[in-house]
């Protein structure tokens, strides 16, 4: 008998999820965190950045991250913080979908939740 896992391929879906290619830039940094096998959130250091510099959207499954900042008239005797315009954009793990953002001491908080369909999940067969 074979039994299909349709949560087998998780893993595999979210090391794909999160491979940047080598030319897309490293800006801004970000972290990926496990809640447990149906939700993930991704942390991007976006200080410098306000809300409303930001937006976040999705076609498909591909989740985009914009940035742009607008420029400010001040003079500048060092500027190490980077608030450079970004595009960021990733393919989302199947049955992976935003359920909301937040934006927090310089960090945007994206959570992410697997909404599998009813007909998707697995089901016990009752043996008559």
């Amino acid at each position: 008998m074979v039994i299909t896992n349709p949560f087998g391929a998780l893993g595999l879906d979210i090391d794909k999820f999160f491979q940047t290619p080598p030319a897309q830039a490293a800006f801004p940094p970000y972290n990926v965190v496990k809640i447990n096998d149906d939700k993930i959130v991704m942390e991007f250091a976006v200080a410098g950045f306000k809300k409303s510099d930001i937006s976040i959207t999705t076609e498909k499954n591909i989740l985009t991250i914009k940035a742009d900042k607008v420029a400010d008239d001040k003079t500048y005797l060092h500027k190490g913080i980077a608030a450079r315009k970004f595009t960021r954009a990733f393919t989302l793990p199947e049955y992976f979908e935003v359920e909301s953002a937040g934006f927090e001491d310089g960090i945007l908080y994206i959570d992410l939740l697997r909404n599998v369909p009813e007909e998707k999940k697995p089901k016990q067969i009752t043996i008559i």
